[in-house]
């Protein structure tokens, strides 16, 4: 039996192969998540009782039917989604994160794109794939590396929980260097210096924020400062 709380505050970077079920709990951080996965020829069911959570989600291969109570969409690789509703997962294998105590928007997207849509640091970019809804909300994004990238040291205030989406190389932390291959699922704890790099391949990484400092408010958003009263 895994202590998350412990585990968590030891570790710099946690790694999984894609397996059908709970793979981590977060519950215990300031953001309380759970992580999950689903993998070829498994059902995934979350019953979600009285829409506690929004779970966001990316298809890693093959194609998933995504069954709500309000539609049946079929998913390819690429393609991403939030749900805050009951739903199941069947068929094709992917990623997805719980955040609990919080109404997302039910959202489908994709598939992702070759390269993000705004800049990042020391020449990467990154697209926001589904954005916090209002300010401070959580986010679903995707970060791009050339070739020959060697990112500076950084961290985050929260924790960040994705996927390899594609390509390969290495993250880097205070005790070991971390290889990447497609499909990897991993947690980066809050506050834990990184940093990635790749070598000869691109690489390309979902990357899911609990939280935000960005999104519109009552007072600042395209309704209302579009508005002119006369």
């Amino acid at each position: 039996m895994i202590d998350y709380i412990d585990d968590y505050k030891l570790k710099s970077f946690l790694s999984f192969k894609i397996r059908t079920g709970l793979l981590y709990d977060l519950s215990h951080t300031e953001f309380p998540s759970m992580l999950y996965a689903w993998n070829k020829g498994s059902i995934l069911t979350m019953e979600n009782p009285k829409q506690r959570s929004t779970y966001f989600g990316y298809i890693f291969s093959g194609r998933t039917i995504l069954e709500t109570p309000y539609t049946n969409s079929t998913l390819i690789e690429g393609q991403y989604f939030s749900i805050n509703s009951e739903f199941t997962l069947t068929g094709g294998c992917g990623v997805l994160i719980e955040r609990s105590n919080y109404k997302g928007m039910n959202l489908i997207g994709g598939p992702l794109e070759d390269e993000g849509r705004l800049k990042y640091i020391d020449g990467c970019t990154d697209t926001l794939l589904l954005a916090p809804p209002k300010f401070g909300e959580a986010c679903l994004n995707a970060l791009f590396f050339p070739e020959n990238v060697n990112q500076s040291p950084h961290k985050h205030p929260s924790f960040r929980a994705g996927i390899v989406a594609k390509g390969r190389g290495e993250c880097v932390v205070k005790d070991s260097v971390i290889a990447l291959e497609p499909g990897d699922i991993f947690i980066i704890p809050g506050n834990s210096e990184h940093n990635f790099r790749t070598k000869d391949e691109k690489l390309s990484v979902i990357a899911f924020h609990p939280d935000s400092d960005f999104g519109p408010t009552d007072e600042n958003h395209p309704m209302i400062n579009r508005t002119f009263i006369i």
